[in-house]
């Protein structure tokens, strides 16, 4: 709610508050499992154990 007082009053940064007004609306929704693949990092493997 500040951040969007400050946008009106002051011309201060725009995005946080949408960022705000988006967060206050979304707040009961969970998050959805989008599916997306598991991160390969640190899971590389050598040559010689293929």
């Amino acid at each position: 709610m500040e951040a969007l007082l400050l946008v009106a009053e002051n011309d201060g940064p725009t995005m946080f508050a949408l960022i705000g007004v988006m967060r206050a609306l979304n707040r009961h929704v969970g998050r959805v499992n989008s599916g997306r693949k598991d991160p390969h990092w640190g899971r590389r493997k050598l040559v010689r154990e293929r």
